[in-house]
């Protein structure tokens, strides 16, 4: 999750918002990494747990991402969720949860849902307070405080 937080920053300084993704195999070596890339590619696809699977697909020469691990600074969203099951990645680990969007456990759990051909285990609120502070000061700075907007 080191990695991760320290690729959301890289994401906050270029202007993204600050999320950091990395894929890890089973031998515990990073073989993908990624942030939100959404803005810079104009890509609405871009979010960091994608560029990171995209990365370690090419890196291990398959799409099935089998007995690896994804770490992530917030709870990925339905399209990343369902990723996640798509490249049958073996287990989750996320740091701050998202009430607005996320879809593994807080509006949905794609990654657990029975009916899937595939699901993951998963571990949330790891180094959360981290993960949700680089996000409150991200969007604190770009948007004025309440009552401000129109002075």
């Amino acid at each position: 999750m080191r990695r991760a937080l320290e690729l959301a920053r890289r994401a906050a300084a270029s202007g993204e918002v600050p999320v950091g993704a990395v894929v890890v195999d089973a031998a515990g070596s990073a073989v993908g990494e990624g942030w939100n890339l959404r803005e810079t590619r104009q890509d609405p696809t871009a979010h960091a747990e994608v560029v990171a699977l995209v990365a370690a697909a090419r890196r291990l020469g398959s799409w099935r991402l089998i007995g690896c691990t994804l770490y992530v600074t917030l709870e990925p969203c339905a399209m990343c969720a369902g990723a996640l099951v798509n490249a049958r990645v073996q287990r989750l680990v996320y740091g701050a949860e998202d009430p607005k969007a996320g879809f593994c456990g807080s509006l949905g759990d794609i990654v657990r849902d029975p009916r899937l051909n595939h699901r993951m285990s998963c571990t949330s609120g790891v180094r959360a307070a981290e993960c949700s502070r680089l996000l409150v000061d991200f969007f604190r700075r770009r948007r004025p405080p309440v009552g401000t907007e129109f002075a």
